[in-house]
């Protein structure tokens, strides 16, 4: 039988074709047998959608430079959990009246990541439907694993509104920040480590006095801090302890006769000049730069930057730099650290995102609350993002560049007990020390107990004084009205009916909130 010449060739260029598939499959093939296998994601669309990529468009907080979202950090990131990820990076001293036009505009992003659960515009928003009710879907967290199992004790409870889940959390550990001081102008000086807050001013006073970064002047500032008083402070003062009204109501912490106590000290610092005269107006960014560029005793901060910022300081003409997070007696013998919850706020999924999608984003923020996904996290690719030294991982130049918090806010994590006190960049020796420092702050800190509450009066309350009440904390701080005048003031604010209503209002959520 003949062939025709046009059948003939169709012929052809098909078994042509066939024989080249067939040599790509045994390559391919080949190459895996010799460890070449290229990996494939295991993301939450691979099993809905053939593999193709999920894109998840969010709000999300910027803490460093904005990333490239091509650098290898990130694109690892999408390859393990097969999202393309469409982010609106802003920085977080925007965030709030950021997320504030974000709401009211209505035109929100498939997830809102934010860190403030108790914020009153996200409150609202929530109560008018604008996220999803994550309860149902979330059920018993059998099909969430790592939900399950590895969040902060109570986590999901920090999110929830009126019973019910409204978010998954931003995973991060209790301890957190610590209040730093020149353990090298310590020793300089001669003093020792102080142990309460009368110490603690002491040794402020002599290394302000003593012109320890050389330039000739007496311009070191001795404490460093932004709007509102350190954590560690509060707590040391026994801001945190529930305080009540003579009728049961929960009294704000900053309208509390310890808060006024600590506002009196504070206003003694800053006459004896041991505080920045700019302290009111200075953003944090220049409080850090000064602390780096050893201008500054004492810092309130994150003390997983403490490795990071003594490098700034050896480069700016200290190679001695070392700084101490201390642990203060209060004058009631509260310990002055101030915890945080566990929880840094949450991502909230909008309305508009389609049932089967939140299934999608779910299984997703599950996938990243694996100690798998912690781990690339906090440190990323090994050999190029880390390298490992003496069993700790520690960060490369990349690493240093790419992984840092920005990076950690596309995902839940799970809970690390020491995540935000040891430092990618600092080696096991460094690590192990700072840990030491801290090692009993989990039991004897204390967590501000109106962050974890709220209710429809003091919301609709607050915000009526809270601008008048921060201008006169200022003033009293900086003597530009006695502490009698203060004190009058906070009392005046406590008698108002609608404070008082509020106060009954939030000794119920927090009764409910303990499972009263």
């Amino acid at each position: 039988m003949k062939i025709t010449s046009s059948k003939g060739s169709s012929y052809k260029c098909w078994t042509f074709w066939l024989a080249a598939l067939i040599t790509v499959v045994m390559l391919a093939g080949c190459g895996e047998q010799a460890g070449e296998k290229p990996q494939t994601a295991g993301g939450p669309e691979s099993e809905d959608t053939g593999g193709k990529p999920m894109t998840i468009k969010m709000f999300a907080g910027l803490y460093n430079e904005i990333p490239d979202m091509n650098n290898d950090f990130w694109k690892e990131w999408e390859r393990r959990t097969n999202v393309k990820l469409d982010v609106e990076w802003v920085p977080s001293g925007d965030l709030d009246t950021k997320l504030d036009l974000l709401l009211a505009s209505g035109d929100l992003p498939e997830v809102v990541a934010y860190q403030n659960p108790i914020r009153p515009t996200l409150i609202t928003a929530i109560q008018n439907g604008a996220f999803w009710d994550l309860t149902p879907f979330l059920g018993d967290l059998s099909e969430y694993p790592n939900l399950k199992s590895n969040l902060a004790p109570d986590a999901l409870k920090y999110l929830s509104v009126e019973g019910s889940i409204y978010a998954v959390p931003r995973s991060r550990s209790r301890i957190d920040g610590g209040l730093k001081i020149r353990e090298d102008w310590l020793k300089q000086l001669n003093i020792p480590i102080p142990t309460d807050f009368d110490e603690y001013k002491e040794a402020l006073k002599k290394i302000v006095d003593a012109d320890l970064d050389g330039n000739g002047k007496k311009d070191t500032v001795g404490l460093l801090y932004i709007n509102n008083p350190p954590a560690s402070f509060q707590a040391g003062f026994g801001v945190y302890n529930p305080s009540y009204t003579d009728d049961g109501g929960l009294m704000s912490p900053s309208l509390t006769p310890q808060y006024v106590e600590m506002v009196e000290w504070l206003r003694g610092l800053y006459e004896d000049g041991l505080m920045s005269k700019e302290y009111a107006v200075m953003k944090e960014s220049q409080a850090e730069e000064l602390f780096k560029t050893n201008r500054a005793a004492s810092y309130g901060r994150p003390i997983w930057w403490d490795h990071e910022w003594e490098q700034a300081m050896k480069k700016s003409g200290q190679p001695d730099a070392k700084i101490l997070n201390v642990t203060l007696k209060g004058p009631k013998g509260d310990y002055a650290v101030g915890l945080e919850t566990g929880v840094a706020g949450g991502f909230y999924i909008s309305k508009k995102v389609p049932e089967e999608k939140v299934k999608q984003l779910l299984k997703y923020f599950d996938q990243t609350a694996s100690q798998e996904m912690t781990d690339f996290a906090y440190y990323g690719i090994e050999g190029v993002h880390y390298t490992e030294k003496d069993g700790q991982k520690v960060l490369t130049e990349q690493g240093v560049k790419e992984v840092n918090t920005t990076s950690k806010g596309a995902g839940v994590l799970a809970y690390a007990k020491w995540g935000k006190v040891i430092s990618a960049s600092g080696d096991k020796a460094f690590n192990d020390a700072k840990i030491k420092e801290v090692e009993n702050y989990d039991e004897i800190g204390k967590i501000d107990h109106y962050r974890v509450i709220t209710s429809d009066g003091w919301r609709s309350t607050w915000p009526k004084y809270s601008d008048e009440y921060a201008s006169m904390v200022t003033k009293a701080i900086v003597g530009h009205i006695p502490m009698e005048e203060f004190r009058a003031y906070v009392d005046q604010l406590n008698n108002q009916p609608d404070i008082q209503e509020a106060y009954q209002q939030m000794a119920e959520a927090y009764k409910q909130f303990n499972g009263e």
